[in-house]
């Protein structure tokens, strides 16, 4: 299975005796699985299956579903609330009596609202059950259809984190080919500080200050550091191989990427190898902010 990103639109529409409808469905990014779901009566009957297929078709994003309808050929009557009118004319003439006006007319009265009301004959509850399961359907179409676009732009963005982490394993050996790591550099380094600590006073203890100076360089060691960042690029390319719901996983090796880089550059004593640490820095935040994309 293909990493798949978390955006995406698709729309399905269908019909059903008078009925006519439209599922329309769109992802954005998200940290975890939102369904927001929006669907008119009668349908709103299969609301839980509409959300349970959701949430089984999606791992990770908001999703907003709507389903739009509208019936077509229903048979309209017109039915007067007769109580209504009946408040509304005593209403009306104890008014124009009290103003000396002339009394209401059954046309004004009939034109106000609430009043008259249209009535649409109800469904037969044998085509209500069609429309649902037609309407259930669209989803599923249009499901299939989000599902494709976001695979073909999730297989866009595992090419671009497969050539950032070529990015980040190259600085990483570079780091790790660096020459100011080699012992005899170390060595090198470490010894004109302890003849300029010397110099400039007599009353250090050479052993002592020997001894301080392997602690130093043990604490600037990043063998470590490059070790786990090898292993996180050879995990991240793992789970981009094997694809599926793989965002939460790849955003918190980006998070490990950024710890063991922050530690490299404040270890890093020697100004090409600070350069690497801060390039490697900026290349794992690119990669970070791409995984925020994927489901």
């Amino acid at each position: 299975m293909a990493a798949s990103s978390m955006t995406g639109f698709a729309r399905a529409a269908g019909s059903s005796g008078g009925w006519r409808w439209a599922f329309e469905i769109k992802s954005v990014n998200a940290k975890g699985l939102d369904l927001r779901l929006r669907m008119p009566s009668p349908f709103d009957r299969v609301e839980a299956e509409a959300r349970a297929r959701l949430a089984k078709a999606l791992a990770r994003g908001t999703c907003f579903a709507t389903l739009t309808a509208q019936r077509e050929g229903a048979a309209i009557t017109m039915r007067i609330d007769q109580a209504a009118l009946g408040v509304i004319a005593a209403v009306a003439r104890t008014a124009a009596e009290k103003e000396g006006l002339a009394p209401p007319t059954m046309d004004g009265l009939l034109a106000l609202r609430g009043v008259v009301e249209t009535v649409e004959t109800a469904d037969d509850e044998a085509q209500v059950n069609a429309a649902c399961a037609g309407a259930l359907a669209s989803l599923d179409e249009a499901l299939a259809a989000l599902g494709a676009m976001r695979r073909t732009e999730g297989k866009a963005l595992a090419a671009v984190l497969s050539q950032q982490l070529s990015a980040i394993e190259a600085l990483t050996l570079a780091a790790d080919a660096n020459p100011a790591r080699r012992p005899e550099a170390v060595r090198a380094r470490l010894a004109e500080n302890v003849a300029a600590l010397l110099d400039s006073s007599r009353g250090f203890d050479e052993n002592r200050l020997h001894q301080e100076a392997i602690l130093i360089a043990a604490k600037v060691d990043i063998r470590e550091e490059l070790d786990r960042l090898k292993t996180h690029v050879a995990a991240a390319r793992a789970l981009l191989a094997g694809g599926g719901p793989i965002g939460r996983r790849l955003d918190f090796l980006a998070q490990e990427f950024s710890r063991e880089a922050n530690t490299l550059s404040a270890k890093a004593n020697d100004v090409t190898l600070t350069a690497q640490g801060l390039e490697l820095r900026a290349q794992i935040e690119q990669f970070r902010e791409q995984v925020q994309n994927i489901e």
